[in-house]
């Protein structure tokens, strides 16, 4: 988790669990919108979502163990690049006492101002802010 620049404990509630007793697949997506408004957060900006510049364009999530109810998924992320008008961040999920491993996750967010209701350049303001919580100049998007 050291890796990590931001994470947040979520609790499985009884509502995010399918008939077969387990995390729904559906609902760890969800658990990684958490992730996301936790990061955000991070920033030293008013918490406003309509200030949020970014929509989310793509996410892949490998499924690695199931979670049940009573535990605690810990949702660890980080940008991991940034392009002209997307950026791109990494997730682990893991069960928080025992570190397992429950799922590996990647997305992509694009830029988007909804006013215009078009994608535009990632601001100046948004990319030193991102590199900032990183600690770290970000790299293009890998190809």
């Amino acid at each position: 988790m050291a890796d990590f620049s931001a994470w947040v404990d979520i609790p499985v509630r009884f509502r995010d669990t399918d008939a077969m007793g387990h995390v729904n697949n559906a609902v760890l997506v969800t658990y990684l919108e958490v992730g996301r408004q936790a990061y955000w957060r991070r920033f030293a900006r008013p918490q406003e979502y309509a200030g949020v510049p970014f929509v989310l364009a793509h996410v892949r999530i490998d499924f690695r163990s199931q979670v049940r109810v009573d535990e605690v998924v810990r949702v660890s992320l980080r940008t991991t690049w940034i392009s002209e008008h997307s950026f791109g961040m990494e997730y682990e999920l893991r069960e928080r006492d025992s570190g397992r491993l429950v799922a590996a996750a990647e997305s992509v967010q694009v830029t988007y101002d909804y006013g215009r209701q078009q994608v535009i350049p990632v601001p100046g303001e948004l990319r030193r802010e991102l590199e900032a919580l990183e600690g770290r100049p970000l790299p293009p998007k890998p190809r």
